[in-house]
């Protein structure tokens, strides 16, 4: 088998992140000039995208801080050294137990409370991505199986690589990307649509994961990528480190 062949069978790897650098760099060279291994890709990557949305979302660790700083907000008597003998039963130290028991569980049921309330909105919040998801994952598979589905495919400046599928007939356009460098907080990656050289916003793009662009493509030329401020801006900031063309 020659080294050409090797790289066609190296596509389900490379959508799973499972190349070392040197056999990603060798195959994101081969993927920008093979058609077939790009389609493969796409769909690998939609496939293992819709199976990581079926994963549960676990409790944020921040909700055992929150049940711990909850503790110290009720108040609560200091225990007194006893004599030898020990308390009377029925005495003050005994009542002073039970009233330390008792505000410990009182902090603890209104931790608990907040805990419960907090959980709620976290399970909402995730049905809400867990959805988005799944639909994004929807449009994406349909744009591929599209009968006039359209690859490109071509390096990212920087780093990585990016591929674009749009279906003229659908109207829409996804994007998804691999090796992307990883930004700061204060940074992200956006893509655009090229309106005959005017850039219009499609989307905040998550490091190595694949998007729906936001928006028609109408007489889009091409879907580029910027690096932006977080939050995304109405205009790229720099230069495009990719765009490719909707021909």
């Amino acid at each position: 088998m020659n080294a050409t062949a090797d790289l066609h069978t190296l596509t389900g790897a490379y959508a799973a992140h499972a190349l070392d650098d040197a056999e990603r760099t060798a195959f994101e060279g081969h993927l920008a000039h093979c058609p077939s291994c790009a389609q493969e890709v796409a769909e690998f990557a939609a496939t293992l995208a819709r199976l990581g949305t079926a994963e549960a979302v676990p409790p944020p660790p921040r909700l055992k801080a929150r049940v711990m700083a909850a503790l110290p907000t009720a108040r609560q008597d200091t225990p007194r050294v006893t004599p030898a003998s020990g308390p009377r039963p029925g005495g003050r130290l005994t009542r002073r137990w039970q009233g330390f028991a008792l505000a410990t569980c009182l902090a603890v049921a209104v931790g608990t409370g907040a805990v419960a309330v907090q959980q709620h909105r976290e399970t909402a919040r995730a049905r809400t991505e867990a959805a988005e998801a799944r639909r994004q994952q929807t449009t994406l598979t349909t744009l591929l199986t599209a009968p006039d589905a359209r690859l490109a495919t071509g390096p990212v400046s920087g780093g990585g690589t990016g591929t674009t599928v749009w279906s003229p007939a659908l109207g829409r356009a996804g994007f998804w990307a691999s090796g992307l460098p990883a930004l700061p907080g204060d940074r992200v990656y956006q893509l655009w649509f090229d309106d005959a050289g005017t850039m219009r916003p499609a989307g905040l793009l998550p490091s190595d994961s694949a998007m729906v662009l936001a928006g028609p493509v109408n007489a889009a030329s091409g879907v580029g990528i910027t690096e932006e401020p977080a939050g995304g801006s109405p205009h790229p900031t720099g230069s495009p480190l990719l765009v490719l063309p909707l021909t």
